[in-house]
């Protein structure tokens, strides 16, 4: 097989040793599919007997004269492996132990690289003979034994090195129907942890790895047990999806993409094609199209950074979609996740720490879904649901887009440049505007205000609107052209990377004194020491992120009047939709942001100014009837004053000392 192997390689390699050999490389990619044309034997000995190959084809790579000097080993990985030996994760079993075989999934976690032993050189201290020892196990493997009969007690005296790196691989969801993912560590070496390499194989890659399983005994208490551990040795790498700086566009695509861009249509067509078979929620939609974009990052002189991601949060009724919504985006975008609250914890949404003796040596970080998604967009659904512990957890990740552990022996900080849409249900069912947003979902006031804009997605019964949504559903159904996208996936994809990749937008004074304006204005209708305060600094810094994105997706250099105005009606809605004060009909910040609306903080100012009033005459102690009358006399009713009442007892502001009497605290 080695004359065989040698052949092959001066017929179909030879350029590419060359090739390696001149650049200084110690690897080149040959394609299964040549090796297959050239005799089907060999390849069927890759693929059923491959650390034979390997060998066979070192020894054969002797025979080849490359020009140089001092000849080195040159590794073959091999490309295109057929689909009959691609298998999930899951379903390694003994069987497969010693093959080569295709797996396809997603980093968990990662070692750093480190320098190991590949091959160790002893020395018998009887005859001076010396032993070269490959090193597959943890720990230093020693000779068995020496030719002049002596056991053990071999000197160490050599070894040679190479980089290591361990990762652990997860079965994709979508491969698995709702059973647990299989997990696999991965030995990667040499050329596969170079930084290059080293970048797409961390936490949150999809790959496709192909390399030889292997068994390690498994340590129970430290003792070596009957139980085998299978680890693959990658042999190759293959991104299964691209980060946006990986896309390659070429100057076609490029031309098509700016004469897209220059539409004045452009962002219209967009959000039509985003989840075309979902019916409406057209300003929902064109909010996500900006997120997808994304803002401009700003480091300000003092060295603080001011993200430019949007966070997004959709409220809403049963069946509105926002579920299908969510994973449409997550399945979209590069390294997308779509995560549920029920079954997320504060380790799997930011990171935390791991013990892994057998392989790493000790403590691993393990990435969660915000750091997984770094760059790309974190879909969360049922985020009222979360644990409030699991919230807070977000509050780094969510503002300075960081994610920071100190536990074991690790302490580092990991980005986690990631765009957060949410979605979330309300506690009553259905979205009550008389309410604020605080007692119909369980998010905390500090969490919600790190959304950028929030929109209420309602199920409201209209006539007109529901003929032409059950339409859209039928025409859907009978495979027409509704569910299809006006922009081609994959179009839309080089698009965002090329206003990702080129596009850093800066504000024009004319945009600026636009976001004055309505700043100043919107406040200024509403001034007054008890009047509501309509729009904060918060939301000013949204409206500039909101602007940014409009104008990367024009691919200009400058925010210009129509990205400013696109900005300011976005941010209008969602404050209208949220924060619009059904009793005045003002708008309110406090209400959007899960605040007091300023008519709740008037009428509890009036119930406290009645409190201390009846004081005077009736003492610390007053009877709740008194207290009801001299409300009603004030203009607020009987059901209003007792939920004052008892929202201040909830507070702590007032408690009963005995029945049917209420004191201050």
């Amino acid at each position: 097989m080695i004359e065989k192997l040698e052949q092959f390689i001066r017929e179909m390699c030879y350029q590419k040793l060359l090739n390696a050999a001149s650049e200084g490389l110690n690897h080149v990619y040959v394609d299964y599919a040549d090796l297959d044309r050239f005799d089907p034997v060999l390849s069927d000995v890759l693929l059923h007997a491959p650390e034979r190959f390997f060998i066979d084809l070192a020894e054969a790579q002797k025979g080849i004269d490359l020009g140089t000097d001092k000849p080195k080993r040159i590794t073959f990985r091999f490309e295109g492996v057929p689909d009959d030996v691609r298998i999930r994760i899951k379903d390694l079993r003994s069987e497969h132990i010693g093959k080569f075989v295709r797996l396809e999934g997603t980093i968990k976690r990662a070692s750093e690289v480190m320098p190991e032993v590949q091959n160790a050189i002893f020395e018998c201290p009887d005859c001076g003979e010396r032993h070269e020892v490959l090193q597959v196990a943890q720990t230093l493997s020693y000779p068995n034994g020496c030719s002049c009969g002596r056991k053990k007690g071999f000197k160490f005296i050599d070894r040679t090195l190479h980089d290591a790196r361990y990762i652990v691989m997860e079965d994709n969801l979508e491969m698995i129907l709702g059973e647990r993912p299989g997990t696999i560590k991965i030995f990667l070496k040499d050329d596969l942890t170079t930084p290059k390499v080293q970048r797409k194989t961390d936490p949150g890659a999809r790959l496709e790895i192909t390399g030889i399983v292997r068994e390690l005994p498994k340590k129970i208490d430290g003792v070596r047990s009957r139980q085998l551990e299978m680890f693959l040795e990658a042999n190759s790498i293959k991104a299964v999806e691209q980060d946006f700086e990986e896309v390659i566009i070429t100057p076609e695509d490029e031309r098509a993409i700016r004469e897209f861009a220059a539409r004045p249509d452009a962002c219209a067509t967009l959000v039509r094609s985003l989840a075309p078979s979902m019916y409406g929620l057209n300003e929902v939609k064109e909010a996500i199209i900006l997120q997808l974009f994304g803002g401009v990052p700003q480091v300000l002189p003092d060295g603080m950074r001011i993200r430019g991601d949007l966070h997004i949060l959709l409220v809403g009724d049963p069946s509105v979609g926002k579920t299908q919504l969510l994973q449409h985006v997550a399945e979209f975008m590069p390294r997308g996740r779509y995560v549920s609250g029920k079954g997320t914890s504060a380790a799997g949404l930011t990171a935390t720490v791991v013990k892994d003796d057998e392989f790493v040596g000790g403590w691993v970080l393990e990435a969660g879904a915000v750091v997984l998604s770094n760059k790309s967009v974190l879909c969360i659904d049922e985020f009222d649901k979360m644990s409030r512990e699991d919230q807070i957890n977000l509050h780094e990740a969510m503002s300075a887009q960081t994610v920071s552990i100190s536990k074991a022996t690790i302490q580092t900080t990991l980005p986690a440049r990631t765009a957060i849409l949410a979605g979330c249900n309300p506690k009553f069912s259905r979205f009550d505007e008389g309410r604020s947003i605080a007692e119909q979902i369980e998010i905390p006031d500090t969490l919600l205000s790190r959304f950028d804009v929030k929109f209420v997605l309602k199920d409201k019964p209209d006539k007109e609107n529901d003929e032409r949504l059950v339409e859209h559903v039928i025409r859907s159904r009978l495979g027409g052209d509704a569910v299809k996208p006006e922009v081609d996936t994959v179009f839309f994809k080089k698009y965002i990377a090329l206003a990702r990749k080129t596009a850093s937008p800066q504000m024009t004074r004319k945009a600026a004194a636009m976001f004055k304006n309505f700043f100043v204005e919107l406040r200024a209708r509403q001034a007054g020491e008890h009047r509501a305060v309509p729009i904060t600094l918060r939301q000013y810094e949204a409206l500039m992120r909101l602007s940014e994105a409009s104008a990367r997706l024009r691919l200009a250099e400058e925010v210009n009047d129509e990205d400013a105005e696109r900005a300011i009606r976005l941010m209008k809605e969602s404050i209208r939709q949220l924060g619009s004060d059904t009793e005045t009909g003002e708008l309110d910040i406090d209400k959007a942001e899960g605040g007091t609306s300023a008519s709740q903080r008037n009428r509890i100012r009036t119930v406290v100014e009645t409190i201390e009033e009846l004081e005077k005459s009736l003492g610390k102690v007053i009877p709740e009837q008194e207290i009801m009358a001299a409300l009603e006399d004030k203009g607020i009713d009987e059901t209003a004053a007792n939920t004052i009442l008892n929202e201040m007892k909830h507070k702590g502001m007032l408690f009963a000392p005995r029945m049917g009497h209420l004191q201050k605290v």
